[in-house]
This record gives C-alpha cells, structure tokens and sequence, in this order.
C-alpha cells in the first residue's frame, strides 16, 4: 500500500510518500514545495499533484492523509474559513479515501465540515506518531521555517495542554519562531557588537535564513522562501539585509562585524526556543528532548543543552530530509492505521 502525507503549511508544503507492507514500513520518499498560501492558494491543488508525481505516479497513490496550518494566513478571514477551503481543494483534487489530522486524530471530510477547528495547525498531533519510536516519556520539539512545536509525551502518548496555536502559546508549546522566516526585529531590541548595544529597526529587513546563511548552518538550497528584499540569497546579499537591521550597511560593518552579530542573534534565538522548552519541561516533569525540524540542530539541540536537558535526535531513525518533513512522515502512518 503507498500512502501520501501531506502537511500544508504558510509557506511550505510538505510530501511523505510511504510504501507498507503488512502495516511495516519499507520505503520513505519525500519532497517539498514554497507555496505561500496568503497569496497563492489556488494553486494548491496543483502543487499536490506536482509533489506526488516526482515521486510516482498520482494513480499509485492507494490514500491520502492532510495535515495543515495554511489556515491562519490572512487570504482568510477566519481560521474556519481556510481549514474548508483546504478540504474542498483536497478532495477536488483527489479520488482515493483522504483524510485530515485533528487533535482527536484523523477525521473524515464530513467531520471536518461539522467542527472545522479540530484540523487547524493539528500537525504536531502527526508528528508525536514519530518521537514515540525514540521514547515514550519525552518532550518533541520541531523548528521549521515558520514555528516551533514543543509536544509533551507521557506513557506514549501526546499530553499537550493547549490544543489550539492560540492555547499552546501560553503554555510554552508554540514558540512562532523558526529557522528561515521570521523576521528579526520580531525577538530582538538590540543586538551587541564591537561592545556596544545597538537598538534595531523594527522593519522587514532581514530573517532568519540570513543569519544562518552567513554562519554557513545552511545552505542556499535550504534558503526556500522569499527574501524581504527581493533580492538575491548569496551570503554577501544576506549580510547586506542584516546590516539594515542596526540601520547600516556593508560600507559602515565589515564581513567580520556582520559574523559577530550573527553569532548574538543566533543565541537569542536558541534563548527563545529554550524559553518555552523550560515551561514545558517544568509543568511536564520531563528531561529528554527529540528533536526535530529544519532546526533540530541549528536551535533545538543547543536551546535543550542550554538547559542541561538530555538530547536525541529524531536523525537516529529518519534521514535528515524525513526530519525536515517530519509531520507528513507522521501524517501518512496515520493514515495507514486509519484504514485498518
């Protein structure tokens, strides 16, 4: 059986392509595509397709599993609105059985249409399927490009206290951080060079992915969103939007200035993450962290380390490009244990 998981996102969507074999996994693929859905949510539909079919053909496909968060992005007025307006996308697009994640676990397109905010930004509920392989008693936390999901886990099973992205918020479960997207000024008011502090401006100048292109943590191909510029993603370019954040420029900071304030920002980022991950840690009574994400190394591990929490790496049974995309992998097993 070939099951799709999709996990649709802001700006990213997410594709796990799994074959099983009597309820056993034998084969992973997985891909990924920069949809920003705020924009240009017609085209979902047609990206589904795309991702499928570099991996298969669309008529292999035996189910489909969707988790989402597309639906805070402001194209809709309500978080209602978009999650219907995923589902109707979804199931015009599809012919075999689809099914979506709710914090319930998967629901049907009828139960969607009768309580619609069970699916919205349900993702982490198909990531836990995952961190469950590594331990039962544990807290998983996923940075991707956008967020931070921190997912306590007790006797194998999810123990979050929010439900909601508004709920889990206040509990220290979403961090709206992540490692390409977020914009700089959003957790910093100074940043400290040449020993000085120096206030910044709160513009859309720079985000994360400059930081973390200049200090060599990823690449270009990593780079997948947009540029606050619109320019290009070579480290000079980003270090040319990051000077912009203390209201100067690569005439006024050398190469080297730019490297130490990248350095400053990174920290604080990880402080941020380790912030929530305190909270959680300390309501839940727990001490190992999985971690995973496109962050997983970057800002995870060193937010549990700065802690002093013990670490493991959802990179010990999935392949960094599975991590990545870790809440599809969850999606589609999900899904396979839905059909049962």
């Amino acid at each position: 059986m070939k099951i799709a998981g999709f996990d649709i996102g802001g700006a990213n969507t997410d594709l796990a392509v799994i074959d099983f074999e009597n309820g056993e996994i034998k084969n992973i693929e997985v891909d990924f595509a920069y949809l920003p859905m705020w924009s240009n949510n017609d085209d979902l539909s047609e990206v589904l397709i795309e991702l499928i079919e570099h991996i298969c053909p669309v008529s292999d496909i035996d189910a489909v599993g969707i988790s989402m968060t597309a639906e805070l992005v402001d194209a809709y007025d309500t978080k209602k609105d978009g999650v219907l307006d995923v589902v109707r996308k979804c199931e015009e697009t599809f012919d075999c059985p689809v099914a979506y994640v709710g914090i319930d676990g998967l629901m049907s397109k009828d139960e969607i249409e009768k309580t619609p905010l069970k699916a919205a930004a349900a993702n982490w509920i198909a990531t836990t399927q995952i961190a469950t392989l590594i331990s039962d008693n544990c807290i998983f936390i996923d940075t991707g490009s956008t967020t931070t999901d921190i997912i306590p886990i007790k006797n194998g099973k999810e123990c979050a206290i929010g439900k909601s992205d508004f709920d889990r918020s206040a509990t220290g479960e979403l961090v709206y951080t992540g490692t390409l997207r977020t914009n700089l000024a959003s957790f910093l008011d100074k940043v400290e060079l040449n020993d000085k502090e120096y206030r910044v401006a709160s513009e859309l100048f720079a985000q994360t992915a400059d930081v973390y292109m200049v200090l060599d943590l990823i690449s270009e191909d990593d780079y997948i969103c947009d540029t606050f510029d619109g320019e290009g993603k070579s480290k000079i370019e980003c270090a040319r939007r990051i000077a912009r954040v203390v209201c100067a420029d690569l005439e006024m900071l050398s190469m080297d200035d730019i490297i130490e304030m990248c350095k400053f920002i990174h920290q604080k980022q990880v402080e941020q993450i380790a912030d929530g991950l305190k909270q959680v840690s300390q309501t839940q009574e727990l001490d190992l962290i999985v971690t995973t994400g496109l962050g997983k190394d970057i800002l995870d591990k060193k937010a549990a380390e700065l802690l002093n929490l013990e670490v493991k790496s959802m990179g010990d049974i999935l392949t960094d490009d599975e991590c990545t995309v870790a809440p599809a992998v969850g999606t589609a097993v999900m899904m396979e244990k839905y059909l049962k």
